[in-house]
């Protein structure tokens, strides 16, 4: 058995620069190493790092029972629970992703396109013309907004308030990256980073076990919301989902289609605001689209470059490093006689910026996107095979509603002097200080469009 090259340095000493900063130690390694590497940081077992797409591929086309991805998520439990989609593998994943896996196509998605317009609307009507102010912040507001209503289905604006309080207290507990660590994960009072967690957490579950509750006693005829769709799921045997089921699923959605999404809009803004000749091209083809009539979500989810745009700050700017998936048994990989109990884990970064695949891929160009497609395995900042993420739709049908929103109606620069770098957020990399703009104008919300959202 042998694993493919990597750095000698002491395990601590990797695991600091990895918390610190992965994408700097994932391209030193490509440099010095080659497309597969080994890094061993110590936390979790050796990860066997692919760059390769077609290495990618092999990994995406596992069946999940040689490979599994639960297990290497596994350190996400105590933040998502025991039966989250994210931490299952064999049966039991297979089971849980065809029960919550949400229809996001049709109606459903007008539906929600029509909520996520009007929030975001809502949100820049707050904003104030000549103020610095950190965008990361404003969108997270958007997008946990967006979850409370399309997958909670929490219609009341101050029932939203209410518990979108709490869940920021939680989220903003959850994100100091060392608490991703075991050895962080103890109570040691409720000063303690992981007893103040422990104590936001148990007070927020008790409040999305009494949504469901209620949920459960109204019924969900005529509504579209997820939690409704989840209630009225059943497995072959007509079981549905029990309350934990539920819980572990919102709160799974909640992480990966609130935190997220805000991050990858911030980074996809931070590229807009930029570079003056996509900023025009994508305000030339919304203001195309207006002379249609209002800039619905039907009109928007059509716009090519906008989702090029979309497609391209995901493929530049990912939201999570790598993906993974540990071996199960001894096999043959990449050239490499692997033994039981390593980690596969595809470089989301370094797939993106693999020369072969994208041309000049240090270079931000939404134009590589319109009219062409990549293969599952060339562009995977959702991961792939099995464990795509259930969001993925979801995800990139929001950044599209928020963006042509904020784009057509405020005025943005990066504020004086800033210059944006990554920096970690539990698992994700956020733009750093929240990536403060100044508004420079914002545009009264046309009579026509409030209409066609309402």
């Amino acid at each position: 058995m042998s694993l493919p090259p990597g750095p000698t340095a002491p395990a601590p000493w990797m695991l600091m620069r990895w918390m610190r900063d992965p994408v700097a130690v994932l391209k030193e390694c490509r440099a010095r190493y080659g497309e597969t590497f080994t890094l061993d940081i110590g936390a979790m077992p050796p990860l066997v790092i692919l760059s390769n797409p077609e290495h990618v591929r092999e990994v995406f086309a596992s069946a999940g029972d040689d490979m599994h991805g639960g297990e290497i998520a596994s350190g996400l439990r105590p933040f998502l629970g025991e039966r989250s989609v994210i931490v299952l593998d064999g049966a039991p994943h297979r089971a849980m992703r065809k029960l919550v896996m949400p229809p996001f196509h049709g109606e459903r998605m007008h539906a929600y396109g029509r909520a996520m317009v009007d929030l975001t609307h809502a949100s820049i009507d707050r904003w104030v013309v000549g103020k610095e102010f950190p965008v990361h912040e404003a969108l997270q507001a958007i997008t946990l907004d967006v979850i409370l209503r399309t997958v909670f289905g929490m219609d009341d604006a101050a029932d939203r308030a209410r518990l979108g309080e709490q869940l920021t207290r939680l989220t903003h507990l959850a994100s100091w990256p060392p608490l991703l660590l075991p050895q962080m994960q103890r109570d040691l009072g409720a000063w303690s980073p992981w007893g103040k967690f422990l104590r936001e957490s148990r007070a927020a579950d008790a409040n999305l076990l009494g949504e469901i509750a209620r949920r459960r006693r109204e019924g969900s005829a005529g509504r579209t919301d997820i939690l409704s769709m989840f209630l009225g799921v059943r497995d072959e045997e007509g079981r549905g989902l029990d309350d934990q089921d539920l819980r572990d699923q919102l709160v799974t959605l909640l992480v990966a289609g609130h935190e997220t999404t805000a991050t990858a809009l911030a980074w996809t803004l931070r590229w807009v605001l930029a570079l003056p000749d996509v900023r025009e091209r994508l305000m030339n083809e919304l203001h195309t689209a207006q002379r249609g009539g209002p800039l619905t979500p039907e009109r928007i989810a059509k716009l090519e470059y906008l989702d090029a745009t979309v497609r391209e700050a995901l493929r530049l700017q990912p939201v999570i490093p790598l993906v993974g998936r540990i071996t199960q048994q001894p096999l043959r990989f990449a050239g490499y006689d692997l033994p039981k109990g390593v980690a596969l884990a595809p470089s989301v970064h370094l797939v993106h910026l693999n020369p072969a695949v994208y041309e000049n891929p240090e270079r931000f160009d939404p134009s590589r996107f319109v009219g062409r497609s990549y293969k599952a395995h060339e562009w995977i900042p959702f991961g792939g095979g099995i464990r795509k993420c259930i969001g993925m739709a979801f995800a990139l049908y929001e950044m599209k509603m928020v963006l042509a929103t904020v784009l057509s109606r405020a005025w943005l620069r990066t504020a004086p002097g800033y210059t944006p770098r990554a920096v970690r957020r539990s698992i994700t990399l956020t733009p750093s200080e929240g990536m403060p703009v100044v508004v420079d104008a914002v545009l009264p919300r046309s009579p026509d469009t409030a209409a066609a959202a309402a």
